[in-house]
């Protein structure tokens, strides 16, 4: 009896452990690149037309990303993976992991974390994000990319997503890629574009938010072409 106690309890612990990668066909995969370099501590006007520091519009940009992922959660049979990825050193840092939906821990990071710092490894994040979606069982993938900025380390993003594009073809696990260039012209990222990519721009806070919640709709959470 202690030995098939344990087993239920080895196997409840590996169910736990690996739900993420065992999420349903029907699942949509989300990774969330945040941009968190030091240009985001420069100022631009809010809604209210008020200047102030990029990453503070920012973080409300995310919040307001798990509020509109909490309402559709709340109405569609299909279940949400979603992770957070910022920028560390010479790539992307796993803030919260691809699994279930869990928008305390989105909130949490969001509540700790205080200045942004450091160069912009975009391509390198971008790849990480996407390696992160390649992990988990589901009908669509997405990597969305919140940045004010070109790459400043490593590979561009275009070079990473090429070769994420062609390795996908192989595998048919094709992941889509949303850019929104936040107080930067979008012409810097015209590469990613050839490759397939979203690309939208956006000058303030209000804009911002419109860009996203286009992206969410439209490309992500309904996939209109």
């Amino acid at each position: 009896m202690h030995r098939i106690a344990w087993l239920f309890l080895v196997l409840c612990t590996f169910c736990a452990t690996t739900s993420s990668i065992w999420a349903g066909d029907d699942d949509i995969a989300i990774a969330i690149v945040y941009d968190t370099s030091g240009s985001m501590s420069a100022p631009v006007k809010d809604s209210q037309g008020k200047l102030v520091p990029k990453f503070s519009i920012g973080n409300r940009a995310v919040e307001n990303i798990v509020a509109q992922l909490e309402k559709f959660a709340a109405t569609s049979p299909k279940k949400l993976q979603v992770g957070l990825y910022t920028f560390s050193l010479q790539g992307g840092k796993e803030a919260v992991p691809v699994g279930p939906f869990a928008p305390a821990k989105i909130r949490d990071w969001l509540a700790s974390y205080k200045a942004p710092n450091g160069g912009t490894p975009l391509g390198n994040a971008t790849a990480e994000a996407a390696q992160g979606l390649a992990k988990i069982k589901a009908g669509a993938r997405h990597v969305l990319v919140i940045t004010d900025g070109e790459n400043t380390v490593g590979p561009p993003p275009e070079q990473k997503i090429a070769a994420i594009n062609k390795e996908g073809m192989k595998t048919g696990n094709i992941i889509a890629f949303h850019f929104v260039a936040f107080d930067v012209n979008a012409s810097v990222f015209a590469a990613i574009k050839k490759e397939g990519a979203t690309l939208l721009s956006a000058a303030d806070e209000k804009q911002l938010n419109e860009r996203l919640t286009f992206v969410l709709e439209d490309k992500i959470l309904l996939e209109k072409e």
